[in-house]
């Protein structure tokens, strides 16, 4: 079985006694992007139909986003594309994103995974959730504790966040959507902030 095979979050949660609430566990909180980054997003966006397909999306906006925010945390942490991680033979598969601490045995070696990204394919927001739920299954069990990791399921233009710890899945009421991509950029920095425990 792969994380693509749970189609909702509620059939992670009946596999492994997962609790679920809605709650703001983060806020909205705008955050200016750097100014070179905010010309190219504009750039792509004015002349290429960047919402086009999920490769143009993934390429375009979710990894920019990602990348952009994770700069500020280099030092620690790393941001991985396509990157496959196994818990056990169930869970199993390649997350769209990971951001994990960064392995004193060199950039090409995934550490703990502390955040996972998943794309909500065809804008399938349930089915995105129960592959990233499961991913955050395996994270949890990766890291060898029930240290809160956070999850992020996008289609590029809405940003939804969520967070697993022990067997509590909290996902955050507010959401972010692109047309503010201030607030967009700010709640991937909180997330990521909240991570790297900072």
């Amino acid at each position: 079985m792969a994380f693509t095979d749970f189609k909702s979050a509620d059939q992670v949660q009946r596999a492994y006694g997962v609790r679920y609430e809605e709650k703001d566990f983060m806020a909205l909180t705008p955050k200016a992007p750097p100014e070179a980054f905010v010309r190219e997003f504009e750039f792509n966006r004015e002349n290429f139909d960047i919402f086009s397909s999920e490769a143009s999306r993934c390429e375009a906006v979710i990894y920019p986003m990602l990348r952009e925010a994770c700069k500020s945390f280099v030092r620690d942490y790393s941001l991985w594309s396509h990157k496959s991680i196994a818990a056990d033979e169930v869970l199993t598969g390649t997350p769209d994103y990971v951001m994990s601490r960064r392995s004193t045995l060199g950039k090409n070696v995934l550490d703990f995974p502390l955040v996972l990204v998943a794309e909500a394919k065809q804008n399938d927001f349930a089915r995105g959730w129960g592959q990233c739920l499961a991913e955050m299954v395996a994270a949890q069990r990766l890291n060898g504790d029930e240290a809160a990791v956070y999850g992020i399921v996008t289609d590029g233009e809405s940003w939804q966040f969520g967070r697993l710890a022990g067997a509590l899945f909290t996902q955050n009421i507010a959401r972010a959507t692109i047309d503010r991509l201030d607030e967009v950029y700010g709640a991937v920095f909180e997330v990521m902030a909240l991570a790297a425990g900072t």
